[in-house]
């Protein structure tokens, strides 16, 4: 027997929710069809590579290519923690994952940097993620008896060097141990380990726009580029979730206590398209041969391959490659540098995930440490993301060393 309950459990949620929310009863058996030989969206394993792991991020529509650099800027660019204002910092992060589904499903995210070199113009940086599917039952369906209670989890330690290269421009590469145990431990199949890398850049800028000096900035960063990942000893192997992220931010003031930034990111997951039957289909019906061999080449193909390929298989064309292309908007307000009000939308197409949401947050910064929340309010009905709700938490190393110097002294 082959287990892998907790990823199929999460994308049979999540497809029956899509299509309750785009199907309803009114529509025709026809249209039902259509949407179902379009309904393709892009199969994945190490699926908590792609849940967003703090609140800043989480409460602007998904968003930080381009935003101004955090503790947290190893999932969104790298690259920033160069520019970053403070020279180290560290967040805990904790994210109670599909709360409208089951009750013990959580991320966790730790990230961190710190600055160096004689302009302090280099960082390194690491992050530690732990996604915990809490308990699953696995039954023998011939049976229907009770095989074992196990505990799902996915792991990922991130270690990350960045550095300036000249006054507005920056890049960072973070390489990535992933290990995951999505399956029922027997004589088939075992837990997955394998290895990822990031590449990011980042370019900032401050134009003049009336009698105000604002900041520009652009952020790419290509995350989890590498092999792929198995649970049955490389028999078969799966896509990791390999990502192209493009953003921008604008941030201009309204008075001297007063900011505003604009940020926006579009993805695209560099990954095959999986071959579909209709695309081996005509008026002799399926040929079973052809289909066959596509399916096998998906299999073998590496993940570079993959990467390269993403970008014109789609069974649709330019308009489905199109389709794959999800972004997301965000609006940050600052006052004084302490609080902070954030907002921002997320949107999916359809037959790629049809995730799509408005988001909401704030932040508080006291002394050296700060604290953020965000919360998802899903547009679509039944989705599986509604009233999720994440905490962060900060800290400045650097003024926190300060602290510490400051009472050896007296």
């Amino acid at each position: 027997m082959k287990y892998s309950l907790a990823t199929l459990a999460l994308f049979a949620s999540a497809t029956s929710m899509m299509w309750a929310d785009t199907l309803t009863d009114s529509e025709t058996s026809s249209a039902t069809t259509d949407f179902a030989k379009q309904y393709n969206p892009i199969h994945t394993e190490a699926i908590s590579l792609g849940v967003t792991p703090d609140a800043r991020g989480g409460a602007m529509g998904d968003v930080g290519a381009a935003t101004e650099p955090d503790e947290n800027s190893q999932y969104w660019n790298p690259a920033k923690y160069a520019f970053a204002y403070s020279r180290g910092g560290i967040a805990v992060n904790y994210t109670p994952w599909l709360r409208k589904i089951v009750s013990d499903i959580n991320l966790a995210y730790v990230s961190g940097y710190w600055k160096f070199g004689y302009y302090d113009n280099q960082a390194l940086s690491a992050s530690l993620r732990y996604f915990s599917l809490g308990e699953v039952t696995v039954i023998d369906y011939k049976t229907q008896s009770e095989v074992a209670v196990i505990n799902p989890m996915e792991m990922m330690l991130d270690l990350g060097y960045s550095r300036q290269l000249s006054e507005n421009f920056s890049m960072g590469v973070v390489m990535r141990y992933i290990h995951s145990k999505m399956v029922y431990s027997d004589s088939d199949n075992e837990p997955a380990n394998t290895w990822a890398a990031d590449l990011a850049a980042y370019y900032t800028a401050y134009p003049q726009v009336g009698y105000s000096e604002c900041q520009w900035s652009w952020g790419a960063n290509i995350s989890n580029v590498g092999g792929k990942i198995s649970y049955d000893g490389g028999a078969t192997a799966s896509f990791l979730p390999c990502n192209l992220r493009l953003g921008t931010s604008f941030t201009f003031p309204l008075d001297d206590y007063n900011l505003m930034s604009l940020n926006f990111d579009a993805n695209k997951l560099l990954v095959p398209t999986y071959p579909q039957s209709y695309q081996f289909t005509d008026e002799n019906g399926l040929d079973n041969e052809a289909f066959e061999n596509a399916k096998r080449e998906y299999y073998d193909m590496s993940g570079i391959k993959g990467l390269f390929k993403s970008f014109s298989d789609a069974p649709g064309g330019g308009k489905e490659e199109f389709h794959e292309i999800n972004w997301g908007f965000g609006l940050e307000y600052t006052y004084d540098r302490r609080f902070f009000l954030r907002a921002g939308y997320h949107h999916e197409n359809e037959y790629k995930g049809n995730r799509k949401y408005f988001t909401f947050g704030g932040g508080v910064v006291l002394n050296v440490f700060h604290i953020d929340a965000g919360y998802v309010l899903s547009t679509a009905q039944q989705s599986a993301l509604d009233q999720t709700l994440r905490v962060s938490l900060g800290f400045d190393l650097e003024g926190l060393r300060d602290l510490v110097g400051v009472g050896r002294r007296r």
